[in-house]
């Protein structure tokens, strides 16, 4: 009985993701290519190791035992392969990030060009979400969170900006029209644009404090957008005059420096510590995960 590896690596794919669509996506693969991986490998096993239905994929018994045993034996053999990659002159490879869609649009842009330029032979994907999600899972080698979302027993390094506030905003021509607020609780008789979180929670209350006197307001408005993936179109209505938004400094910036929106609040806005880029402590670090890391604190020493 001889299994070949591309076509086990396919099966954990499938078995991990729940889905042949959702492995091609995670993999890179395509669902037709993991399908036929996992068709011959039951073929050469003569067993079934996942049932199929129009909905869902699920691990057999006997595909479940295989999957338990397989995780640890794969993870040796890529750890076996990477202690091959370190004699090389440069580090080469795939690695493969999850990281929120601010991180993407606000932390990135500054690290990933040099950082390739840097290593010409490691192939780098970002996945973009803002779900919460198990890095490993989601075929991960590492991701970027803020500190109240890291998981446990991860390694955990700063990355980019240490300290970041949320800013509120309105376009001129909207606080000309209905006033500037001098106080936060001022905020719950204009229109605010919200956001929601993929896991259905609104981005409220907003958050202020000066001098120890913290508030927090429950505004209502107009538009409510999908966070992250829909900000700029939150962005560009409240310079539209649409309402106030309240999202990163950073992400408003360069409409603040334009004068297309004009700050609100500001000696209230609230800090928060930047982001940490994060991955597993309890395995061999890969060749390319690697020099991303010393690429990260290296730009930090240089800042």
């Amino acid at each position: 009985m001889k299994a070949d590896l591309s076509d086990l690596n396919a099966f954990v794919a499938v078995a991990r993701a729940g889905g042949f669509r959702e492995a091609a996506r995670l993999s890179g693969s395509s669902a037709s290519f993991l399908s036929e991986a996992v068709r011959r490998l039951e073929a050469e096993l003569d067993v079934r190791l996942l049932n199929r239905t129009t909905r869902s994929v699920v691990t057999t018994e006997a595909g479940q035992g295989l999957l338990e045993r397989l995780g640890p034996a794969l993870t040796e053999v890529e750890a076996a392969l990477d202690v091959v990659n370190r004699f090389r002159a440069t580090p080469a490879g795939s690695l493969r990030l999850n990281v929120p869609v601010s991180a993407a649009r606000l932390v990135l842009p500054a690290l990933v060009p040099p950082f390739l330029a840097a290593y010409p032979d490691i192939r780098l994907e970002i996945v973009a979400e803002e779900s919460f999600v198990d890095v490993l899972a989601a075929g991960c080698d590492a991701g970027i969170r803020y500190d109240e979302r890291l998981e446990q027993d991860m390694i955990a390094i700063p990355i980019g900006p240490r300290n970041q506030r949320f800013a509120t905003a309105a376009s001129p021509a909207y606080l000309d029209r209905h006033g500037r607020p001098q106080h936060p609780s001022e905020l719950l008789g204009h229109a605010c644009l919200l956001g929601r979180f993929a896991s259905g929670a609104l981005t409220s209350p907003w958050e202020y404090e000066r001098d120890g006197e913290v508030v927090r307001v429950e505004p209502t408005g107009p538009l409510i957008v999908r966070v992250g993936g829909a900000t700029d179109l939150s962005v560009d209505a409240a310079i539209a005059g649409t309402g106030i938004i309240c999202v990163f400094e950073d992400w408003l910036r360069p409409h603040l420096d334009n004068g297309a929106l004009e700050p609100i609040l500001e000696p209230w806005w609230q800090r928060f510590s930047g982001p940490f880029l994060y991955y597993p402590g309890r395995r061999l670090v890969p060749a390319p995960l690697r020099a991303f890391i010393d690429f990260v604190k290296a730009s930090a020493n240089r800042a």
